[in-house]
Protein backbone atom coordinates (compact mmCIF):
# COMPACT_ATOMS: atom_id res chain seq x y z
CA UNK A 1 0.00 0.00 0.00
CA UNK A 2 1.30 3.31 -0.99
CA UNK A 3 -0.79 5.29 1.14
CA UNK A 4 -1.53 7.71 -1.59
CA UNK A 5 2.15 8.51 -2.44
CA UNK A 6 1.76 8.14 -5.94
CA UNK A 7 -1.05 10.40 -6.33
CA UNK A 8 0.97 13.08 -4.10
CA UNK A 9 3.54 12.42 -6.80
CA UNK A 10 0.88 13.31 -9.46
CA UNK A 11 -0.87 16.35 -8.11
CA UNK A 12 3.02 17.84 -7.47
CA UNK A 13 3.60 16.69 -12.00
CA UNK A 14 0.22 18.82 -12.35
CA UNK A 15 0.59 21.20 -9.52
CA UNK A 16 0.43 24.45 -11.93
CA UNK A 17 -2.77 23.25 -13.73
CA UNK A 18 -4.56 22.02 -11.17
CA UNK A 19 -4.55 24.77 -9.23
CA UNK A 20 -5.36 27.24 -12.36
CA UNK A 21 -8.74 24.11 -12.39
CA UNK A 22 -9.63 25.31 -8.98
CA UNK A 23 -9.63 29.16 -10.01
CA UNK A 24 -11.80 27.79 -13.07
CA UNK A 25 -14.02 25.84 -11.28
CA UNK A 26 -14.68 28.74 -8.59
CA UNK A 27 -15.22 31.13 -11.39
CA UNK A 28 -17.65 28.95 -12.83
CA UNK A 29 -20.30 28.74 -9.83
CA UNK A 30 -20.54 32.82 -9.90
CA UNK A 31 -24.40 32.99 -10.37
CA UNK A 32 -27.00 35.85 -9.79
CA UNK A 33 -28.56 33.41 -7.02
CA UNK A 34 -26.23 33.40 -3.87
CA UNK A 35 -26.76 30.65 -2.95
CA UNK A 36 -25.27 28.42 -5.98
CA UNK A 37 -21.23 30.34 -5.20
CA UNK A 38 -22.17 28.95 -1.55
CA UNK A 39 -22.69 25.61 -2.48
CA UNK A 40 -20.05 25.40 -4.65
CA UNK A 41 -17.82 26.31 -2.11
CA UNK A 42 -19.05 23.47 0.21
CA UNK A 43 -18.69 20.67 -2.98
CA UNK A 44 -15.49 21.91 -4.35
CA UNK A 45 -14.08 22.45 -0.97
CA UNK A 46 -14.87 19.64 0.42
CA UNK A 47 -11.63 17.62 -0.79
CA UNK A 48 -12.21 14.72 -3.46
CA UNK A 49 -9.33 13.23 -5.86
CA UNK A 50 -9.76 15.17 -9.14
CA UNK A 51 -9.15 11.98 -10.42
CA UNK A 52 -11.30 12.56 -13.30
CA UNK A 53 -9.81 16.17 -14.23
CA UNK A 54 -6.13 14.70 -13.58
CA UNK A 55 -7.04 11.97 -16.18
CA UNK A 56 -7.66 14.26 -18.82
CA UNK A 57 -4.68 16.45 -18.21
CA UNK A 58 -2.58 13.29 -18.28
CA UNK A 59 -4.37 11.61 -21.25
CA UNK A 60 -3.27 15.12 -22.94
CA UNK A 61 -0.28 15.02 -21.93
CA UNK A 62 0.23 11.79 -23.37
CA UNK A 63 -0.74 12.41 -26.51
CA UNK A 64 1.38 15.61 -26.65
CA UNK A 65 -1.00 18.48 -26.17
CA UNK A 66 -0.31 20.83 -23.35
CA UNK A 67 -2.63 23.97 -24.54
CA UNK A 68 -4.99 26.02 -22.61
CA UNK A 69 -8.10 23.90 -23.49
CA UNK A 70 -7.37 20.90 -21.12
CA UNK A 71 -8.11 23.04 -18.33
CA UNK A 72 -11.57 23.50 -19.48
CA UNK A 73 -12.25 20.24 -20.65
CA UNK A 74 -10.93 19.32 -17.07
CA UNK A 75 -13.15 21.42 -15.50
CA UNK A 76 -15.93 19.76 -17.62
CA UNK A 77 -15.26 16.38 -16.17
CA UNK A 78 -15.45 17.25 -12.46
CA UNK A 79 -18.66 19.55 -13.16
CA UNK A 80 -20.60 16.36 -14.75
CA UNK A 81 -18.90 14.26 -11.51
CA UNK A 82 -19.80 16.77 -8.64
CA UNK A 83 -23.48 17.12 -10.52
CA UNK A 84 -23.74 13.60 -10.36
CA UNK A 85 -22.79 12.82 -6.40
CA UNK A 86 -25.14 15.79 -5.96
CA UNK A 87 -28.30 14.15 -7.59
CA UNK A 88 -26.81 10.84 -6.08
CA UNK A 89 -27.13 12.03 -2.41
CA UNK A 90 -30.90 13.03 -2.83
CA UNK A 91 -31.85 9.64 -4.27
CA UNK A 92 -29.83 7.91 -1.62
CA UNK A 93 -30.58 10.17 1.25
CA UNK A 94 -27.07 10.45 2.04
CA UNK A 95 -26.19 12.55 5.16
CA UNK A 96 -22.70 12.38 4.63
CA UNK A 97 -20.09 13.47 2.35
CA UNK A 98 -16.23 12.78 2.45
CA UNK A 99 -16.68 13.41 5.97
CA UNK A 100 -19.06 15.91 5.80
CA UNK A 101 -22.44 16.99 5.64
CA UNK A 102 -23.82 16.17 2.33
CA UNK A 103 -25.18 19.26 0.22
CA UNK A 104 -28.85 17.85 0.55
CA UNK A 105 -28.68 17.65 4.14
CA UNK A 106 -27.06 20.66 4.62
CA UNK A 107 -29.27 23.25 1.84
CA UNK A 108 -32.04 20.70 1.52
CA UNK A 109 -32.82 18.38 -1.43
CA UNK A 110 -34.51 20.90 -3.43
CA UNK A 111 -31.33 22.71 -3.46
CA UNK A 112 -28.89 20.10 -4.00
CA UNK A 113 -30.75 18.75 -7.35
CA UNK A 114 -31.32 21.72 -8.71
CA UNK A 115 -27.24 23.18 -8.07
CA UNK A 116 -26.66 19.44 -9.47
CA UNK A 117 -28.66 20.64 -12.65
CA UNK A 118 -26.68 23.75 -12.83
CA UNK A 119 -23.01 22.01 -12.75
CA UNK A 120 -24.60 19.99 -15.64
CA UNK A 121 -25.31 22.85 -17.51
CA UNK A 122 -21.99 24.75 -16.88
CA UNK A 123 -20.64 21.40 -18.30
CA UNK A 124 -22.26 21.42 -21.22
CA UNK A 125 -21.80 24.91 -21.70
CA UNK A 126 -18.50 24.57 -21.42
CA UNK A 127 -17.76 21.24 -23.87
CA UNK A 128 -20.21 23.31 -26.07
CA UNK A 129 -17.72 26.32 -25.95
CA UNK A 130 -14.75 24.11 -26.69
CA UNK A 131 -16.07 23.10 -29.67
CA UNK A 132 -14.88 19.77 -30.80
CA UNK A 133 -17.85 17.68 -31.53
CA UNK A 134 -16.12 14.61 -31.06
CA UNK A 135 -15.04 15.57 -27.14
CA UNK A 136 -18.96 16.71 -26.76
CA UNK A 137 -19.98 12.98 -28.29
CA UNK A 138 -17.86 11.55 -25.89
CA UNK A 139 -19.06 12.97 -22.63
CA UNK A 140 -22.73 13.66 -23.87
CA UNK A 141 -22.86 9.63 -23.91
CA UNK A 142 -21.03 9.52 -20.77
CA UNK A 143 -23.94 11.41 -19.06
CA UNK A 144 -26.44 8.91 -20.98
CA UNK A 145 -24.62 5.86 -19.83
CA UNK A 146 -24.31 7.76 -16.14
CA UNK A 147 -28.17 8.35 -15.75
CA UNK A 148 -28.63 4.66 -17.42
CA UNK A 149 -26.74 2.79 -14.55
CA UNK A 150 -28.05 4.62 -11.76
CA UNK A 151 -31.70 3.77 -12.77
CA UNK A 152 -30.89 0.51 -13.50
CA UNK A 153 -29.12 0.12 -9.78
CA UNK A 154 -32.49 2.12 -8.57
CA UNK A 155 -34.90 -0.50 -10.01
CA UNK A 156 -32.62 -3.57 -8.98
CA UNK A 157 -32.54 -2.42 -5.50
CA UNK A 158 -32.24 -5.19 -2.86
CA UNK A 159 -32.34 -8.14 -5.20
CA UNK A 160 -30.40 -10.95 -4.33
CA UNK A 161 -30.91 -12.14 -7.80
CA UNK A 162 -28.36 -9.40 -9.66
CA UNK A 163 -25.63 -10.92 -11.70
CA UNK A 164 -22.29 -9.96 -12.00
CA UNK A 165 -23.05 -8.81 -15.70
CA UNK A 166 -25.31 -6.56 -14.51
CA UNK A 167 -23.43 -5.05 -11.54
CA UNK A 168 -20.64 -4.72 -14.18
CA UNK A 169 -22.88 -2.74 -16.44
CA UNK A 170 -24.13 -0.70 -13.68
CA UNK A 171 -20.57 0.81 -12.57
CA UNK A 172 -19.73 0.96 -16.51
CA UNK A 173 -22.35 3.64 -16.69
CA UNK A 174 -22.22 5.40 -13.13
CA UNK A 175 -18.18 5.36 -12.73
CA UNK A 176 -16.56 4.13 -15.66
CA UNK A 177 -18.37 5.62 -18.26
CA UNK A 178 -17.25 9.56 -17.55
CA UNK A 179 -13.37 8.26 -16.78
CA UNK A 180 -13.75 6.92 -20.59
CA UNK A 181 -14.78 10.11 -21.29
CA UNK A 182 -12.02 11.75 -19.73
CA UNK A 183 -9.25 9.78 -21.13
CA UNK A 184 -10.61 9.94 -24.87
CA UNK A 185 -11.07 13.90 -24.78
CA UNK A 186 -7.00 14.19 -23.77
CA UNK A 187 -6.75 11.90 -26.10
CA UNK A 188 -8.38 13.90 -28.82
CA UNK A 189 -6.83 17.04 -27.75
CA UNK A 190 -3.47 15.58 -28.90
CA UNK A 191 -4.89 14.63 -32.51
CA UNK A 192 -3.65 11.17 -31.73
CA UNK A 193 -4.45 8.08 -34.64
CA UNK A 194 -8.74 6.43 -33.81
CA UNK A 195 -6.69 3.57 -32.73
CA UNK A 196 -4.50 5.07 -29.88
CA UNK A 197 -7.46 7.40 -29.32
CA UNK A 198 -9.44 4.09 -28.36
CA UNK A 199 -6.53 2.61 -26.34
CA UNK A 200 -6.45 5.72 -24.00
CA UNK A 201 -10.17 5.86 -23.33
CA UNK A 202 -9.85 1.96 -22.52
CA UNK A 203 -7.27 3.17 -19.81
CA UNK A 204 -9.75 5.43 -18.49
CA UNK A 205 -12.67 2.59 -18.61
CA UNK A 206 -10.89 0.00 -16.96
CA UNK A 207 -9.22 2.73 -14.46
CA UNK A 208 -13.17 3.18 -13.21
CA UNK A 209 -14.37 -0.23 -13.02
CA UNK A 210 -11.22 -0.77 -10.44
CA UNK A 211 -11.95 2.44 -8.87
CA UNK A 212 -15.91 1.25 -7.82
CA UNK A 213 -15.00 -1.82 -7.57
CA UNK A 214 -12.46 -1.25 -4.49
CA UNK A 215 -15.31 1.87 -3.49
CA UNK A 216 -17.42 -1.25 -3.45
CA UNK A 217 -14.90 -3.57 -1.33
CA UNK A 218 -13.74 -0.62 1.12
CA UNK A 219 -17.65 -0.27 2.53
CA UNK A 220 -17.27 -3.49 3.73
CA UNK A 221 -13.90 -3.39 5.00
CA UNK A 222 -12.95 0.39 5.28
CA UNK A 223 -13.25 2.56 8.42
CA UNK A 224 -15.68 5.55 8.73
CA UNK A 225 -12.68 8.48 9.44
CA UNK A 226 -10.99 7.11 5.96
CA UNK A 227 -14.65 6.65 4.01
CA UNK A 228 -15.94 9.73 5.29
CA UNK A 229 -19.20 8.01 5.89
CA UNK A 230 -20.56 5.36 7.62
CA UNK A 231 -19.28 1.72 6.16
CA UNK A 232 -21.58 -1.13 5.78
CA UNK A 233 -24.35 1.19 3.88
CA UNK A 234 -24.33 -0.33 0.18
CA UNK A 235 -26.64 -3.50 1.14
CA UNK A 236 -28.41 -1.35 3.53
CA UNK A 237 -29.69 1.26 0.67
CA UNK A 238 -30.59 -1.89 -1.47
CA UNK A 239 -26.94 -1.93 -3.76
CA UNK A 240 -25.64 -4.97 -4.41
CA UNK A 241 -21.96 -4.91 -4.83
CA UNK A 242 -19.64 -7.35 -6.12
CA UNK A 243 -18.62 -8.46 -2.58
CA UNK A 244 -22.01 -9.67 -1.95
CA UNK A 245 -22.87 -10.82 -5.34
CA UNK A 246 -19.70 -12.99 -5.29
CA UNK A 247 -20.66 -14.10 -1.56
CA UNK A 248 -24.15 -15.06 -2.58
CA UNK A 249 -22.60 -17.36 -5.47
CA UNK A 250 -20.29 -19.21 -3.30
CA UNK A 251 -22.60 -19.49 0.28
CA UNK A 252 -24.87 -22.23 1.29
CA UNK A 253 -28.43 -22.30 0.25
CA UNK A 254 -29.28 -21.49 4.24
CA UNK A 255 -27.34 -18.42 3.97
CA UNK A 256 -28.19 -17.06 0.62
CA UNK A 257 -31.71 -17.58 2.22
CA UNK A 258 -30.98 -15.52 5.26
CA UNK A 259 -29.38 -12.99 3.45
CA UNK A 260 -32.42 -12.74 0.78
CA UNK A 261 -34.45 -12.34 4.14
CA UNK A 262 -32.54 -9.80 5.45
CA UNK A 263 -32.16 -7.49 2.41
CA UNK A 264 -36.42 -7.96 2.51
CA UNK A 265 -36.08 -6.41 5.64
CA UNK A 266 -33.84 -3.53 4.59
CA UNK A 267 -36.27 -2.82 1.58
CA UNK A 268 -39.53 -2.67 3.40
CA UNK A 269 -37.79 -0.51 6.74
CA UNK A 270 -36.37 1.91 3.63
CA UNK A 271 -39.80 2.05 2.52
CA UNK A 272 -40.94 3.46 5.91
CA UNK A 273 -38.39 5.55 5.71
CA UNK A 274 -36.81 4.04 9.17
CA UNK A 275 -32.93 2.97 8.84
CA UNK A 276 -31.91 -1.28 9.01
CA UNK A 277 -31.72 -2.72 11.57
CA UNK A 278 -27.63 -2.57 12.04
CA UNK A 279 -27.30 -5.76 13.53
CA UNK A 280 -28.75 -7.74 10.57
CA UNK A 281 -26.20 -5.17 8.43
CA UNK A 282 -23.94 -6.95 10.70
CA UNK A 283 -24.58 -10.21 9.69
CA UNK A 284 -24.84 -9.71 6.35
CA UNK A 285 -21.35 -8.09 6.43
CA UNK A 286 -20.01 -11.17 8.51
CA UNK A 287 -21.42 -13.73 5.53
CA UNK A 288 -19.41 -11.67 3.10
CA UNK A 289 -16.53 -11.94 5.47
CA UNK A 290 -17.00 -15.90 5.55
CA UNK A 291 -16.82 -15.91 1.88
CA UNK A 292 -13.75 -13.64 1.54
CA UNK A 293 -15.81 -11.29 -0.92
CA UNK A 294 -14.16 -8.06 -0.21
CA UNK A 295 -10.81 -10.08 -1.06
CA UNK A 296 -11.61 -11.05 -4.64
CA UNK A 297 -13.11 -7.65 -5.42
CA UNK A 298 -9.99 -6.69 -4.84
CA UNK A 299 -8.07 -8.80 -6.51
CA UNK A 300 -10.65 -8.29 -9.44
CA UNK A 301 -9.82 -4.82 -8.95
CA UNK A 302 -5.97 -5.40 -9.43
CA UNK A 303 -6.44 -7.35 -12.95
CA UNK A 304 -8.72 -4.43 -13.98
CA UNK A 305 -5.84 -2.33 -13.65
CA UNK A 306 -3.45 -4.37 -15.14
CA UNK A 307 -5.46 -4.07 -18.11
CA UNK A 308 -5.44 -0.49 -17.81
CA UNK A 309 -1.86 -0.41 -17.83
CA UNK A 310 -1.84 -2.58 -20.83
CA UNK A 311 -3.72 -0.37 -22.43
CA UNK A 312 -0.74 2.67 -22.96
CA UNK A 313 1.77 0.47 -22.73
CA UNK A 314 2.52 0.86 -26.61
CA UNK A 315 3.13 4.47 -25.80
CA UNK A 316 6.50 6.36 -25.93
CA UNK A 317 7.68 6.56 -21.85
CA UNK A 318 7.02 9.74 -20.62
CA UNK A 319 6.12 11.30 -17.45
CA UNK A 320 3.01 11.29 -17.89
CA UNK A 321 2.91 7.93 -18.61
CA UNK A 322 4.78 6.76 -15.79
CA UNK A 323 2.00 9.08 -13.75
CA UNK A 324 -1.07 7.41 -15.72
CA UNK A 325 0.62 4.05 -14.35
CA UNK A 326 0.56 5.10 -10.62
CA UNK A 327 -2.70 6.35 -10.58
CA UNK A 328 -3.76 2.80 -11.83
CA UNK A 329 -1.68 1.48 -8.64
CA UNK A 330 -3.07 4.40 -6.75
CA UNK A 331 -6.88 3.01 -7.08
CA UNK A 332 -6.00 -0.32 -6.28
CA UNK A 333 -3.90 0.39 -3.19
CA UNK A 334 -6.22 3.19 -1.84
CA UNK A 335 -8.16 2.80 1.66
CA UNK A 336 -10.33 5.71 1.39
Amino acid sequence: MNDGRDLDRIIAFLHDDLEHLERVMREAMRSVAPVVPAIGEHTFGGGGKRIRPVVVLLAARLCGYRGPRAIQIAAAAEYLHSASLLHDDVVDGAETRRGRPSVNARFGSKLAILVGDFLFARACQTLVEDGDQDILASFAESIRAMAEGEVVQLTRSFDPDITESTYLEIIGGKTSSLLAASAESGAILGGVTRAERRSVRDYGAQLGLAFQLVDDALDYAGQEHDLGKAPLTDAAEGKLTLPLIATLKRCSTGERDAVTAMLKSFALQSAAGRAPDRDEVRRVAECVARHHGVESTFERARQVCAQARERIEPFVDCEAKRAMQALADFVVDRRH
